[in-house]
């Protein structure tokens, strides 16, 4: 066990090569760690061509991030981290509370998205389903159904101008440029936000579907994989084209501010489920020690060490939030902002500290839970929360798109729905009381306020959640008398709406 935590190393270390690092001047520590808006002023729209004529389904933007937990915004009351971006899409539309990704994994999340569709849908011979990034992305055929109904085929019958651009993790067959779509450029930091914004304040002939995929708080990854080189000296130094530059320079703390004042004024503290859970599933346990990283960071992160933790992922999610800015501000620049729609969300969370894990893929709250915000302004109310319906951003997303484009017999899994009636307060029948996930270590369903989980990665597992009263998802309930109920009703439900003859 080492002396000192790795966050004390980082305060104390002078030498930048011992650890990788370059200092940075106080002036940017204070603009990395200070909770303050970000963006910028708006434009002026006196220069601008629009064509408003053809204009007459609205715009849609779809603004992806990566591995943002559905907290991880300022508007969600979260007091360490300020997000006016996020906030104003919030403020100007409808925030879903109970908004779940398909899997909490990348590629598997983002097939989803694609084709509106469970990743498990799809298989490759040599991988099986597509659960986990190593299947999802040697998925090497489509069937015709699917070439079909994807979201870009239906957006594309529908008259729509189709533009992508970042991050793209996704098999060959589904990849934005093999489906139609115009690739604007693969970075997805500064350049994307830079594309997206000249494309938004462009003249356009027709309307467009902007599908913006930026990269962060996904950079919070190499965290605990740069620890590991603390361990493991033979493991190469970092790519200088991957984020993991970027993350050192955020890393990187002023000499003049103390380990003191650090901790007490700018660390998060560690969260309430800080600790594993109780009976912690063989499943959760054994992914744990699949990655070395994950099983470091779990042994040997101290208190500190998981404060800071913590502390990054919240300044990565204030710099993607700066990136999104620049896009709204190009679209009020454009004159359009009434007639776009704008959703913003995340292909899944991180664990940031709960339950002592960092990374993606449980089904714990953190990791499995997602923001979802839409913003139609002038059209639908804005500044409302909607904490009643379930929502699956991969099974939704598709339905919800088709019906603002005018395609109303859009198809593809029929558990998915539109959110338009409830972005615009309309009456809505029969809408779902219990929502499917998928993971690499199992599925899972999820009730009011209930969760039943089937591990299969470690053998056959069952565990029952209650966030009623365990909103920290510290121990389950499957053996409980007094949740049988509830159990035989969302077993009920995993074998017959959900996941039948799983």
């Amino acid at each position: 066990m080492k002396s000192k935590s790795m966050q004390e190393q980082r305060l104390s270390q002078k030498d930048a090569g011992k650890c990788g690092m370059t200092e940075l001047s106080r002036r940017d520590f204070l603009k990395t760690c200070a909770v303050t808006a970000a963006g910028g002023s708006l434009l002026s729209n006196s220069s601008l061509q629009v064509d408003f004529k053809a204009l007459k389904k609205p715009n849609i933007i779809f603004i992806l991030t990566d591995q943002q937990s559905a907290t991880m915004m300022s508007c969600t009351g979260n007091p360490w981290l300020n997000t006016p971006a996020m906030d104003y899409i919030a403020e100007n539309g409808i925030r879903f509370e109970r908004a779940y990704t398909t899997n909490p994994v990348c590629s598997p999340a983002r097939i989803s998205f694609m084709t509106g569709r469970f990743p498990g849908y799809f298989s490759s011979d040599e991988k099986g389903l597509a659960r986990e990034n190593k299947s999802a992305m040697a998925v090497s055929e489509l069937s015709e159904e699917i070439v079909n109904t994807h979201i870009g085929a239906y957006l594309e019958k529908g008259g729509y101008e189709l533009a992508y651009g970042g991050k793209k993790h996704l098999p060959g067959p589904l990849s934005p440029e093999e489906l139609g779509f115009n690739f604007l450029t693969s970075d997805p930091r500064d350049e994307l936000a830079e594309t997206c914004a000249n494309f938004i304040k462009q003249s356009h002939d027709r309307p467009y579907f902007l599908w913006a995929n930026f990269i962060n708080p996904h950079d919070i990854c190499y965290v605990a994989i740069n620890d590991v080189r603390y361990y493991d000296q033979t493991i190469d130094d970092p790519n200088p084209n991957s984020g993991e530059q970027n993350l050192t320079e955020i890393m990187t703390l002023d000499d003049e501010i103390s380990e003191e004042e650090f901790f007490q004024d700018n660390c998060p503290p560690l969260p309430g489920n800080y600790l594993p859970q109780i009976d912690e599933p063989m499943a959760v346990s054994e992914l744990i020690e699949l990655r070395s990283f994950r099983k470091i960071a779990r042994d040997t992160y101290t208190d500190k060490d998981w404060r800071f933790h913590r502390w990054v992922y919240h300044r990565l999610t204030e710099q993607v939030d700066r990136k999104i800015q620049m896009l709204l501000d190009a679209l009020k620049e454009s004159g359009q902002e009434e007639n776009t729609v704008v959703i913003l969300s995340s292909d899944h969370g991180d664990m940031d500290a709960s339950h002592k894990m960092e990374h993606k893929t449980a089904f714990y709250e953190e990791s499995a839970r997602i923001p979802f915000v839409v913003m139609h302004k002038g059209t639908a109310p804005g500044g409302r929360v909607d904490d009643e319906h379930l929502v699956s951003n991969g099974l939704d997303l598709l339905p919800t798109v088709c019906d603002y484009a005018g395609i109303g017999d859009a198809k593809a899994d029929h558990r998915g729905r539109s959110l338009r009636p409830l972005i615009e307060r309309k009456a809505v029948k029969n809408w779902r009381q219990t929502l499917g996930v998928e993971s690499e270590i199992g599925r899972m369903v999820v009730g009011d306020r209930v969760k039943y989980i089937k591990y299969d990665f470690a053998g056959i597992e069952e565990q029952l959640l209650d966030l009623s009263i365990d909103p920290g998802e510290t121990e389950h309930f499957a053996d409980d008398p007094g949740h049988a109920e509830i159990l035989e009703q969302l077993r009920t439900s995993y074998n017959e709406q959900w996941f039948p003859g799983t």
